[in-house]
């Protein structure tokens, strides 16, 4: 199943003109008015790897698989969304179930696009969405916390332990924080999953900038427009011209970027921070089938990775022989690699590495 990131934001900020761009599609209407996107718009987007391209010159195979990540492109955010306001409650509901939140955050001035709040003024529209999405949070924890109270009375430990948590982030966010910034142990940061809070989801900041920005704002500017940490996630993109690159040959693409003095697609650089935020890596397999890009978290195991392809490759794992990519590129292959003796056969312990190509030996 891909990684589903919920792409989120006040009204007409440019959130489905993203997503179409982002899906290479006109699915989502992008209008002038707020809540054109009545019903969650949803697409599957290729992660850009070019290492993919390069292991495919090498064993010439009948199909290439990406990795791939869902994107939901969600109803606009208005103040009072969470009681109810707007679309409020399918909104929050919708963000509940992606597994991480790309903001869209509209920097761009003039043109006919009406604001909902009248002005341009991005760090305002950053704290509306995120003050609803804190009030939320604060509903769902306080209707919680009423249950751990009696619970933790009859002297139950584990629940003494969620009591003490749940009032951590309490405190947190009626401080006006998301919960992701609560200092917690890794093992209440694992519990907290359980919760499904809004607030402690991983977050990009999509910037939404005019041609004229496009290549004058960097991250460092935008996030001290937007208040933002420097440890905030920020790709500077440019909506409407994304959309429009998807009309033109690759090559037109290219030279248009060329022309605007800016080297890569946002979208590129957004699809690979969204992979990235969630603590994801890529093993390969490669094979006259199919090469295969494989989506794991990092630190995995072999018998984990395995896993990823069918569970009877986990409960079985025998072996995986394993070679670096840039061994695998470099020596021109599996046999050649293996001849140079950069093939090794990895055990239950060990951890895969980003750019594995690895082949599992299994008992069925």
């Amino acid at each position: 199943m891909p990684l589903k990131i919920g792409i989120v934001g006040i009204p007409n900020v440019g959130k489905s003109t993203l997503f179409n761009a982002l899906t290479k599609t006109r699915g989502a209407q992008a209008q002038n008015y707020p809540f054109c996107t009545i019903e969650p718009n949803v697409g599957v987007v290729e992660v850009p790897d070019p290492r993919l391209a390069k292991l495919a010159e090498l064993v010439h195979p009948e199909k290439i698989i990406p990795a791939a990540i869902e994107f939901v492109d969600i109803a606009g955010l208005v103040r009072g969304a969470s009681k109810g306001e707007g679309l409020g409650n399918q909104f929050l509901a919708a963000i509940r179930e992606a597994d991480a939140i790309c903001e869209v955050v509209r920097l761009f001035e003039g043109g006919d696009i009406i604001h909902v709040e009248g002005s341009v003024n991005g760090r305002r529209d950053r704290e509306t969405v995120e003050t609803e999405l804190c009030l939320a949070d604060l509903d769902v924890l306080e209707r919680r916390i009423e249950k751990a109270r009696g619970a933790a009375r009859t002297g139950d430990k584990e629940k003494q332990r969620e009591l003490t948590l749940i009032e951590k982030l309490l405190a947190v966010l009626k401080a006006g924080n998301l919960a992701s910034t609560a200092n917690l142990s890794p093992e209440e940061r694992f519990f907290v999953q359980s919760f499904q809070l809004l607030t402690f989801k991983p977050v990009i900041y999509a910037a939404n900038v005019g041609e004229q920005e496009l290549h004058r704002m960097s991250a460092h500017s935008a996030r001290e427009v937007l208040g933002l940490p420097a440890s905030a996630q920020v790709i500077i993109v440019s909506a409407k011209i994304e959309e429009d690159l998807q009309d033109l040959p690759p090559e037109e693409a290219e030279a248009f970027l060329k022309e605007l003095s800016v080297t890569s697609s946002g979208l590129d650089q957004l699809i690979t921070a969204a992979y990235d935020i969630l603590g994801y890596q890529t093993y390969f397999t490669a094979g006259p089938q199919e090469v295969r890009a494989w989506t794991i978290r990092k630190g995995s195991t072999a018998p984990q990775a395995a896993g990823v392809i069918h569970s009877d490759f986990e409960k079985g794992f025998i072996r995986a022989e394993t070679i670096a990519y840039g061994d695998y590129v470099t020596l021109g292959g599996e046999l050649k690699a293996k001849e140079a003796g950069k093939m090794r056969s990895e055990g239950k312990d060990y951890v895969v590495q980003n750019g594995d190509v690895m082949h599992f030996r299994f008992s069925s």
